[in-house]
């Protein structure tokens, strides 16, 4: 059940002290005629944007998203569009402010520092837009998407046609990843491969297999299914909420649909390398079932790659038939790592520079598992969550 929520406040810019509770009234931002209508019929589709410090990448995010209104399926009609800021201390608001027809609200202040909080800031944010929505004007779906996602033209009204006749109560895509600089160029290609093998999307997509998995960069789900399961409220205090969300949308057996969708949405998720690093070190532990085993092979696949030809051409004692033999073992061993990286559907240069990004790759998922099994807390974002 989802529990009451008060009414909402509206106001135009004004700061004032966040709510003390989740489910308190939201501070809220209303441009030009973005009052929500209750003589209208329930839209179509409510999407909901978490927010926290995104300036750079809100705006072409909020730009793809707009721009999608169109007769038949007009903004603030057919369907809304919350921007849910979490406390952002940049000009985040004030851009999704600028947007006619976004609803911006403020997410309720939590004390995350508590490890029975319930919440983290996302968790928190989706969670309470969600509330906002079945309040106002309760959908047929809900979409979460992240600020660094760019949506393609239609692809709102697309994804509900698409999980409408697959009969899934959830679609999730996989975005295209646009990558910058060498460390995001070659490491990419390997986390994404990695779990592209963990997770088959046809295995995660079918009902007879009980992998889940979604990316919580683009996230459709049927309204009756959201509120059944309990939410994010239910997946609240998980940093991996995406993936727990569809595992325990999967354990009531509705259906779940997941796959690559380059020509749907695609996603920067990181600026620069120290972003990379925290991003990944907050969660990329609890996404590989044998994390430490993981990096033994990795490590392997490094040495094999440059050792075997340093063997075979550095040692004059070695005869024909043994150079021979070593150089088998490197074809094959190159055939198999790049027929892995194949499943990260990276631009040809990257996959061909991943074999680079084994350092920075074992660094990043060591660190994580440090963070998450040793340190027992994970920062993100200026916060710093405990672990349970």
């Amino acid at each position: 059940m989802i529990p009451p929520l008060a009414s909402c406040h509206c106001r135009h810019h004004e700061h004032t002290q966040h709510p003390k509770s989740p489910h308190a009234a939201p501070l809220a931002s209303y441009n030009t005629n973005s009052m929500p209508d209750t003589t209208q019929p329930a839209p179509e589709l409510v999407v909901i944007l978490p927010a926290r410090n995104e300036q750079e990448s809100l705006p072409s995010c909020l730009a793809s998203l707009v721009s999608q209104s169109e007769p038949g399926f007009e903004l603030g009609v057919h369907w809304h569009l919350l921007v849910i800021d979490d406390a952002s201390t940049d000009n985040t608001r004030a851009l999704a402010s600028q947007h006619p027809g976004v609803l911006v609200l403020e997410a309720p202040a939590v004390d995350y520092t508590r490890p029975h909080s319930g919440f983290n800031g996302k968790t928190n944010a989706c969670w309470f837009g969600a509330q906002y929505a079945f309040e106002h004007f309760p959908p047929k779906w809900l979409l979460f998407t992240d600020a660094d996602t760019v949506h393609a033209a239609n692809s709102l009204s697309r994804s509900m046609r698409e999980a409408e006749k697959h009969h899934a109560a959830m679609l999730s895509y996989s975005p295209r990843q646009i990558v910058t600089g060498f460390a995001q160029r070659t490491v990419m290609p390997l986390i994404f491969s990695e779990l592209a093998s963990v997770y088959p999307p046809h295995k995660v997509s079918s009902p007879t297999d009980k992998l889940a998995a979604a990316n919580g960069q683009f996230i459709l789900i049927d309204r009756e299914a959201y509120t059944a399961i309990g939410g994010h409220r239910a997946v609240g205090s998980e940093i991996l909420e995406d993936v727990a969300l569809a595992r325990t949308l999967k354990r009531s057996d509705r259906t779940l649909r997941f796959r690559y969708a380059p020509e749907m949405v695609s996603t920067r998720m990181y600026r620069d390398t120290p972003s990379l690093i925290e991003g990944w070190s907050k969660n990329l532990t609890l996404l590989f079932p044998s994390p430490l085993a993981l990096i033994f092979w990795r490590i392997l696949d490094l040495l094999l790659f440059f050792g075997l030809p340093a063997i075979a051409l550095g040692l004059p004692f070695l005869i024909l038939w043994q150079r021979e033999v070593i150089g088998v073992l490197w074809i094959r061993t190159v055939f198999r790592f790049y027929n892995r990286i194949a499943r990260a559907h990276a631009a040809f240069p990257d996959s061909v520079l991943s074999i680079l990004g084994i350092p920075l790759f074992v660094y990043l998922l060591l660190r994580s598992y440090t963070l998450h099994k040793h340190r027992k807390q994970v920062p993100w974002k200026g916060r710093t969550y405990p672990m349970r």
